[in-house]
């Protein structure tokens, strides 16, 4: 299978505006991403894909593919499948990595992209840490999840999952990374399901899959990761590289 990696990346932000362009060592926050998706050694192509003429010259000026894409979407999802269809090269699978995730690198990006090569069924993966500080439990930022044993996700939520009604020591709890695998032709019809339920309750797009009876597999990944939302975020993340 070969795989095309979008990175779509916004340069409006209500709590941190320009964020993508914010430097951090040197970098913008953007290049760190691309740079990580970089070390990937399953990808065939990686492309940014912004509605900012300002994203687009920083982009190509270290080097990356980018593509202008309409400044009407919705959602990640939505610029992610238009860079999709214009392609004159037909890629198997397509990931949506978020531009505001600089920790991201190679070993994420080849775990996003496993299910698709052992798993005949995966039609959407994304990926999940353990939980190592109780705070993030009750943070309702922090999404949670719950998997089965084929590594099928169960439920997403704000809330802590799964709840330990007897302190049950050693329970796991997983956080969900917002990165995201699809096969080229789910991601396409996915992207025109309507919102469900259980989506809109939660605030969490992925839920639309499982809500209409489609596996998203996760992989688990032994890396911190958090992405850049807010000027504390920006300074814990210039501590942390």
């Amino acid at each position: 299978m070969n795989f095309l990696a979008v990175i779509p990346c916004r340069y409006a932000s209500t709590r941190l505006p320009g964020k993508p362009l914010l430097k951090i060592k040197g970098k913008t926050i953007i290049e760190h991403v691309f740079l990580g998706v970089s070390k990937s050694k399953k990808l065939n192509k990686i492309i940014i894909a912004t509605d900012d003429k300002r994203i687009f010259d920083v982009a190509k000026k270290f080097g990356a593919d980018v593509m202008m894409t309409s400044p009407k979407h919705a959602t990640g999802t939505d610029r992610v499948a238009e860079v999709l269809v214009k392609q004159k090269t037909h890629f198997k699978g397509v990931l949506n990595i978020q531009g505001d995730e600089p920790l991201v690198d190679g070993e994420c990006i080849d775990a996003l992209i496993k299910p698709f090569l052992e798993k005949p069924d995966a039609v959407m993966s994304t990926l999940c840490a353990i939980i190592k500080k109780k705070d993030e439990l009750k943070n309702p930022n922090v999404v949670k999840l719950v998997k089965d044993k084929n590594h099928k996700a169960l439920y997403f939520s704000r809330f802590s999952l799964p709840y330990n009604r007897d302190a049950i020591a050693n329970i796991s709890h997983l956080k969900h990374i917002g990165l995201y695998g699809f096969k080229s032709d789910f991601l396409l019809k996915y992207k025109d399901f309507p919102q469900t339920e259980l989506e809109k309750s939660e605030s969490l797009e992925q839920l639309r899959a499982l809500e209409n009876g489609f596996p998203i597999y996760v992989e688990t990944v032994n890396k911190e990761m958090m992405d850049v939302n807010t000027k504390e975020d920006l300074l814990k993340m210039t501590k942390l590289l």
